[in-house]
């Protein structure tokens, strides 16, 4: 008969093995039930263990039928999962890497363990698992036997990192950015950065070496002062001029890449990109202050920097055959704020496609509270800036602000969801078109990426 303590010792010495999408299911899974917005994970239970799950955990009676000895009731699954992973964090003994900001979280983590893994044993965070849950599945999932572990420590209110910091005892942190996000709840970016700061508050970390950030604007300043009061040993500043611990010195156009100079406590480095897209390059310039703070050989990342591409939501380019045409597709659907929908819009502009026409599409921007209009007219008149084919506007927040520009330059398409938006490219497509579609999650530009990206080239 399976026992709590069974399913503990398989967790622990185990490794990237807890699920909780029964469609993510493979042989030796642990399967967990959740409570869903629809449904409950216990009408999965039965498919997760055709998939191959060993055990399934639930905290909710489960059917007559679906009564297996490989099925585990417990009182409360959260509280279980909680004991745990602060169990197995106990148990590590490499080095734990911590991750905030207001955006870049998931990008940054990604190109840290490309690199890594070049010569470490690394474990990361799954997607963007950074909330409560996600990141108690992050460690759930972590290999103990690993020399450094990533996570991402994400947050939408108040107090949630300090809840995160707690779990995951980072000793080395980054905050990326301090943006204008979740203003729904937080109001201003200061707090943003006040709630980010918990995440090397030695109250709540007291495992804290060292802290890498950026440091251009006066929030992102806000948190290095804070730092220095809490007399973070190694501090380590990343900018757009001398005044900071790094920076970019120089770069030049190379036939097809771009020859970055970096500097990073006087010390000089050089590196190849395929991009000068600055958000890219700041990626590279943490990953290689991380390197350089512990005198890690700075060689993995020099010499594979043109390797690394962007990742799915965030950048990358895809070349689509749609409707016999053959076209490119910039997915920036992740997420979006002001601050990044903003740099979108400048490197789409920039961009060197000769023959290409440029299509922007723009969702909304969530959460933004009281600010959202602001921030949605205050996009389009960026937008006014520049010259594109025709822009396609997706939600209702888009559509107000658009009444409030007079006499615009470009074209506007408004469109009510991504079935419209599919059905308009069938009528109005046409070939060698780049198209570049920014929003944040859950929206229909959101949706129409994934649906533009499952169809055949004939539909």
């Amino acid at each position: 008969m399976i026992t709590e303590k069974i399913i503990q010792n398989y967790i622990i010495r185990s490794s990237n093995k807890i699920k909780i999408n029964s469609n993510e299911v493979k042989k030796g899974d642990i399967f967990i039930a959740l409570q869903g917005n629809n449904k409950h994970g216990n009408e999965y239970i039965e498919s997760s263990i055709k998939n191959g799950a060993k055990f399934c955990l639930t905290d909710k009676k489960i059917k007559k039928n679906l009564v297996n000895e490989n099925i585990l009731f417990v009182k409360n699954i959260f509280s279980f999962l909680k004991a745990l992973s602060l169990k197995k964090r106990s148990l590590f003994k490499g080095k734990v890497l911590g991750i905030t900001g207001s955006a870049g979280k998931t990008s940054l983590k990604e190109s840290l363990s490309f690199f890594l893994e070049k010569k470490y044993k690394t474990s990361k965070a799954f997607k963007s698992y950074n909330n409560d849950l996600g990141v108690l599945i992050s460690l759930l999932n972590l290999n103990i036997k690993s020399e450094f572990a990533i996570f991402e420590l994400g947050t939408n209110n108040h107090g949630e990192i300090k809840s995160l910091v707690q779990l995951v005892k980072p000793s080395q942190v980054f905050i990326t950015n301090i943006q204008n996000t979740h203003l729904e709840n937080f109001k201003t970016k200061k707090n943003i950065a006040i709630e980010k700061s918990a995440i090397f508050n030695p109250i709540y970390n007291n495992n804290i070496k060292s802290i890498i950030l950026l440091n251009t604007n006066k929030e992102e300043k806000l948190l290095v002062n804070l730092a220095k009061k809490f007399k973070i040993k190694n501090i380590l500043t990343i900018g757009n001029s001398n005044k900071q611990n790094c920076y970019i010195k120089k770069i030049s156009k190379i036939n097809d890449y771009y020859k970055v100079e970096a500097i990073i406590n006087k010390k000089r480095f050089e590196f190849l990109m395929r991009t000068d897209i600055s958000y890219r390059i700041t990626n590279i310039l943490f990953c290689l202050s991380f390197f350089y703070l512990n005198k890690l050989d700075k060689k993995n990342i020099i010499n594979n920097t043109t390797k690394i591409k962007p990742f799915e939501g965030r950048g990358s380019v895809i070349d689509k055959n749609l409707f016999n045409l053959k076209i490119k597709f910039i997915d920036e659907t992740y997420n979006a704020n002001p601050d990044t929908m903003k740099q979108s819009i400048y490197y789409f502009n920039n961009m060197h496609l000769k023959g290409y026409k440029k299509i922007l599409i723009l969702g909304n921007m969530n959460e933004l509270g009281e600010f959202k209009d602001k921030f949605h007219l205050k996009t389009l008149e960026y937008v006014e800036k520049f010259k594109f084919s025709f822009v396609i506007l997706c939600g209702n927040l888009f559509f107000k602000a658009l009444k409030n520009i007079k006499k615009p330059s470009n074209k506007y398409v408004l469109l009510n969801n991504e079935k419209t938006i599919i059905k308009y490219f069938k009528n109005n497509l046409h070939k060698n078109a780049t198209i570049m579609a920014k929003c944040s999650n859950s929206t229909s530009v959101n949706k129409f990426a994934k649906l533009l990206l499952s169809m055949k080239g004939d539909k």
